[in-house]
């Protein structure tokens, strides 16, 4: 079977049948194809089940790696791979087939230096992500059967044009590796790594093959005549070994570790380690308590991923000793389940056994999070905070820390007592007053390390704070302390979002939302991606959508470049001199700001609606945003009067001025407007098509009066299509 021997699945037993027939139907499928390089199409397809094969998958993985192009590259279809071969196998090709569709930005991103290179376009990175959680949750085989693809593009890269082997090579780097190490497949992840280092960075790949070249030689000469001291030191104490061999360290990894030692190839100690593999769990504490009897163990380097897993379920013991002549070792110690486990990650838990049903639900408890990432992206569709979340609570490396009760908290690099105290309970997080690390007090952004035990103080009358965004690192943290300040905030973004929601459909249709009718309401609601009319006002006001974006939806693009009439009530803002021209019952000391979206004046009748943080904002008593906030927050209302003499002026007022565009224009209306003596505060323009322009003037008047004969002024220059207060 071309590269794919029989030999090689002979594991199948009885199986190994389905996994030959597929064979036969791909080849003849492919016929006649050849890959870039020249070789016989067969040789991928085969090549991709040899990889899987090798991993002790089941023959329906197999089988579906050698189909896995058959539909996107010849006449068969899934409804001919599903007669063939049944559901199964037919859902496998799909899913990788869908995974082949993620998309690569074309501009080239990979001219620059590996510090200062730009990344691919943030939408495109999430939507490829989003596609591989997807494929995980369905079934982790389809994302094994695309990383065993993949490693076989990459042994195969050169046939292809240099930019697209760039870009193939940084996807791998920047999204196959990642996943191939959270599922534990390190050898996989390592492989990857390398082929994609050169192609990407060659200057630095040489230069560091360059210099590995001699080290390597020597570690491995200097590893042989440890062996047998080691094999002799374990044999002595009856400890059961399986095998002792070295392991050269990959090059990426070793690049990036030269990156945080400065580039100091002395002060890397596990250029090349020692794996010794025993026979059971206990013989590795014991083969670790000898080592160290016989060579003193360098403080601070000795590790027990077997009592504490990393979370990619990576087991063994780690330590380093000074060893023959005093030369410094890493040696990891594991049994041959952990080794295999290390090398090969999820796929293990799917080594096939004959005569074994396959089932996906037992084998992926322990790696739960796939679920619980894809329902994560699911709640964050298109963000970009989606994206830095993620690359810090699913890429990252990460840290184990302590409860006081011992129990161990599985934390991203730089998390702080804030992190963990979501991590442990939502409530904790929320009182969370303060911690102590290893019993010191410290602040709560304080970055925990490994092995700190942390404890938390609480204080049942404590709040989450809009400063712990600041340092918090884990999604969960960020998310509970966003929610809590949303719920908070819920009756200003409320009223925020009527303001800004009014403005635009008084400015393009001369409305409001309380005139709004119920079918354009549920248009809105079909569009967006809330319950009710209240979460939309709110998302509105907190930013979470555009209110232009509501109008486009309501109304259409083409419709915005011509506003409404619109009637122009004049009103007086904020008045520039000393003193308040408006009195709270029962109310002093407060800041008061004129509501925007009715704009009393002196003689309306107003009332004050009391904010959270910037004092009460004072509106006409038949405000529309007003009656809306009063049925929902009554005891937030005030009531107010206007101070006698209030109407006198100079007050401050900002008009927009609608124009069509001609030069000289600016210099026509500051010329109206200081030929009525008014004073210009501020000016500025802003293009809203490519005819029409919008003018910002900030103005001085002393009154109603005054107002009403500049808008009658402005509007006698031909080009001002509009002007209306802001």
């Amino acid at each position: 079977m071309s590269n794919l021997s029989l030999r090689q699945i002979t594991y199948l037993g009885s199986d190994s049948g389905l996994v030959e027939k597929a064979f036969e139907f791909t080849n003849k499928a492919h016929e006649g194809q050849k890959r870039l390089s020249g070789e016989t199409y067969i040789t991928h397809p085969a090549a991709v089940a040899k990889f899987l094969a090798d991993w002790k998958l089941d023959p329906q993985t197999v089988a579906a790696g050698l189909l896995h192009d058959v539909v996107d590259d010849t006449s068969r279809t899934l409804n001919d791979i599903e007669k063939e071969f049944g559901k199964e196998i037919a859902f496998l090709v799909n899913g990788v087939s869908k995974l082949g569709k993620l998309r690569i930005p074309k501009e080239d991103v990979l001219i620059r230096p590996m510090e200062t290179r730009k990344r691919a376009p943030v939408d495109l990175e999430i939507e490829n992500l989003r596609k591989m959680f997807f494929a995980m949750a369905q079934d982790i085989r389809v994302v094994m059967i695309k990383l065993a693809d993949r490693l076989h593009n990459m042994q195969t890269l050169g046939a292809l044009p240099p930019q697209r082997q760039k870009r193939i090579a940084l996807e791998t780097l920047e999204i196959f590796a990642p996943i191939a190490n959270r599922l534990g497949m390190g050898e996989i992840k390592g492989r990857l790594e390398d082929l994609a280092f050169p192609c990407l960075y060659p200057k630095e790949s040489a230069w560091l093959q360059e210099h590995l070249a001699v080290k390597y030689g020597e570690r491995e000469r200097y590893l042989e005549e440890v062996k047998p001291a080691l094999r002799e030191l374990l044999t002595k104490e009856k400890i059961n070994i399986l095998d002792i061999h070295s392991r050269a360290k990959h090059y990426w990894s070793f690049y990036q570790k030269l990156l945080r030692h400065e580039m100091n190839l002395e002060g890397i100690y596990d250029l090349v380690a020692m794996r010794v593999i025993v026979g059971t769990t206990e013989d590795c504490y014991r083969a670790l308590g000898v080592m160290h009897q016989y060579f003193k163990p360098l403080p601070g380097h000795i590790k027990d991923y077997i009592a504490f897993p990393k979370p990619n379920h990576y087991r063994s013991l780690h330590t380093t000793c000074f060893c023959l002549r005093g030369k410094i070792t890493e040696i990891q110690i594991k049994t041959r389940e952990m080794h295999y486990e290390a090398e090969y990650g999820i796929a293990s838990h799917w080594a096939y056994k004959e005569g074994v049903q396959t089932e996906n639900a037992p084998r992926l408890r322990k790696f739960a999070w796939v679920q619980q990432l894809y329902e994560w992206q699911k709640s964050q569709p298109g963000s970009k905070e989606f994206l830095e979340s993620l690359k810090i609570d699913f890429f990252k490396n990460r840290i184990f820390v302590f409860t006081p009760k011992g129990d161990v908290i599985d934390l991203p690099e730089g998390a702080t007592p804030v992190d963990f105290a979501y991590a442990v309970h939502s409530d904790i997080g929320a009182k969370c007053s303060g911690a102590k690390v290893n019993g010191k007090l410290v602040p709560l952004g304080f970055n925990l390390a490994n092995g700190d035990v942390i404890e938390i103080i609480i204080d049942k009358n404590k709040k989450p704070s809009r400063d712990w965004l600041e340092f918090v690192k884990t999604n969960e943290a960020k998310a509970k302390i966003r929610e809590f300040l949303k719920q908070e905030s819920r009756p200003e973004n409320f009223c925020r979002g009527i303001e800004l929601l009014n403005k635009e459909l008084r400015l393009f249709r001369g409305t409001t939302l309380a005139n709004m009718s119920k079918d354009k309401k549920n248009a809105l609601l079909a569009a967006f991606p809330y319950k009710n009319m209240e979460s939309l006002i709110i998302a509105a006001g907190e930013g979470e959508i555009s209110p232009r974006d509501v109008i486009k939806t309501l109304f259409g693009e083409t419709e915005l470049l011509v506003p409404a009439p619109q009637k122009i009530r004049l009103a007086i803002p904020k008045k520039t001199g000393g003193g308040s021209d408006i009195a709270l019952a029962g109310a002093t000391g407060i800041a008061l700001n004129i509501a925007k979206c009715c704009m009393p004046v002196p003689g309306d009748k107003i009332l004050g609606y009391i904010t959270r943080d910037r004092g009460a904002s004072i509106h006409r008593s038949d405000c529309n945003n007003l009656i809306e906030s009063q049925k929902k927050w009554p005891q937030k209302i005030v009531e107010a009067t206007w101070i006698k003499n209030a109407a006198k002026g100079p007050y401050e007022v900002t008009l927009e001025v609608l124009t069509e565009d001609r030069v000289g224009l600016l210099r026509d209306i500051t010329s109206t407007i200081s030929a009525m003596r008014i004073n210009i505060r501020s000016c500025q323009t802003r293009a809203q098509t490519s005819f029409t322009h919008a003018i910002l003037v900030k103005v001085e008047i002393s009154g109603l009066e005054e107002l009403e004969a500049l808008f009658n002024q402005l509007k006698q220059i031909k080009e001002i299509v509009r002007v209306s207060k802001v």
